[in-house]
Formats: C-alpha cells, sequence, structure tokens
C-alpha cells in the first residue's frame, strides 16, 4: 500500500486517476441506459413488466450504481488527501460533498430492492390487485431514478470546489480546474430542469452545453492524473 503514502506521488495520482476514469465507464450504463430501458413514463403495468422481462439487466445496473458508490468514497478520500495541502477547508467541503453523492446512491438501491420485490409474485406483494402492484413498483422506480437530481446537487458542489482546488493547486493545468467549476453549474441545472421545468428546450440545451464542458473536463483531469501526474513529482 506504499503508493498511498505520498498525496503528491505520480503513483498517487495515476491510482486517484484510474478510479475517477472507471466511473466515466461504468456511470453511461448504471445510471442513463439501464433507468432508460425499464421506466416508463405514464406507463405502469409496461414498467412492471420491464422490471420482469428485464431483470437481469436491471440487477446488473444496480450492480453498477453499487460500484460507482464505493468508488466515489474512495475517490472522496483520495482527492481530499491530494488536495489539503492546497486549502484544507476547501478541500474538506469537496470530500463531504462527493460522500453526500455517494450516500443518496446507497439510498437510490434501496429502493431498486423494493421495486424488485415488488415485481415479484413470489413475495408478499404478488397477492396484491396487479394494477395497484404496477403503480407501487413505479413509484418505487421513480423515486430511485429521482436519486439522481438529488446526488447531482451533492455533485456539483464537489465539482464547484474541486476545480477551484486545481486550478489555485500550480500541479495541475488551470484550465481544466476552471472548465470543472464552471460546468458543475450544469448538473444543477439538470436537477431544475428535471424538477422545475421539465418542458423547457432552451433550458435543456443551455444544461447539455454546460454538462459536455464538464464531461471532458473531468476526463481531461483523470486522464491527466493517469499520464502525467502532479507538475510537481515531474520536476
Amino acid at each position: 500500500m506504499s503508493v498511498f503514502s505520498d498525496p503528491q506521488s505520480r503513483g498517487f495520482a495515476r491510482v486517484t486517476g484510474l478510479f475517477y476514469l472507471s466511473v466515466a465507464f461504468i456511470g453511461p450504463f448504471a445510471i442513463l441506459y439501464v433507468p432508460a430501458q425499464i421506466g416508463v413514463p405514464g406507463d405502469a403495468a409496461a414498467t412492471l413488466n420491464n422490471l420482469i422481462a428485464k431483470r437481469g439487466l436491471f440487477m446488473a445496473g444496480a450492480g453498477g450504481e453499487a460500484a460507482i458508490m464505493l468508488i466515489e468514497v474512495v475517490l472522496a478520500a483520495l482527492l481530499y488527501t491530494m488536495f489539503r495541502v492546497v486549502n484544507p477547508t476547501l478541500s474538506a467541503m469537496a470530500g463531504l460533498a462527493r460522500f453526500g453523492e455517494a450516500a443518496v446512491m446507497g439510498a437510490m438501491l434501496l429502493f431498486s430492492a423494493a421495486a424488485l420485490s415488488v415485481a415479484d409474485p413470489a413475495t408478499a406483494f404478488g397477492g396484491i390487485d396487479e394494477v395497484q402492484r404496477a403503480g407501487l413498483a413505479a413509484t418505487m422506480v421513480h423515486a430511485h431514478d429521482a436519486g439522481v437530481w438529488v446526488w447531482q446537487l451533492f455533485f456539483a458542489l464537489h465539482l464547484a470546489i474541486l476545480g477551484q482546488l486545481v486550478a489555485r493547486s500550480g500541479l495541475y493545468p488551470r484550465l481544466i480546474g476552471h472548465a470543472m467549476t464552471l460546468g458543475s453549474v450544469g448538473y444543477v441545472l439538470d436537477t431544475m430542469s428535471a424538477f422545475a421545468f421539465p418542458n423547457s428546450g432552451a433550458l435543456a440545451m443551455v444544461t447539455g452545453v454546460f454538462l459536455a464542458i464538464v464531461t471532458l473536463a473531468e476526463v481531461s483531469f483523470a486522464l491527466w492524473l493517469i499520464i502525467r501526474g502532479p507538475r510537481r513529482a515531474a520536476a
């Protein structure tokens, strides 16, 4: 475990970058693809049928979310340790925000388990009316999906602070840090769009621009950690 002994070393940065990049690979499947294949807005019966027919896919998505949750806890600690030399207070804020994101993901998994239980006719819920069971299953799926809008607020706060830590550190490109801070607005706008303005095409377009910026910035940061590491270590 010597790689974790020096937070400013290339090895420490490389491990952090690999964890960071792994989220970019798992996330689109678990957070975007699977929910889109299961939940059918306005059609509880179809949602229930998808839970039954695509149980394996749903469980794979839940497994991916569980992996992301654990990775986020690890990243919260790694990033805090890396950037506490820049500003310990801001680094702690960023770490707690990322841990809060992971906590919400844990709560989402409870709704996933509840949805599967409702969908399984062998459970106690199998004895209730089919329409009621479908409505209950759809509610659980919606509650799970709504969790994304909640953890995005924690993640936006994390990225806004982390971006400034990156920019001020002198160890990594300032442009990447500022892009992370700027792009973090996209997660807040996405939550606002989902909760308050679901039919606003203009807001969706603006949100897409900010999310594209933050995605590019995060991937660039992860790759920089893996390939280059901190400038001080290379000196």
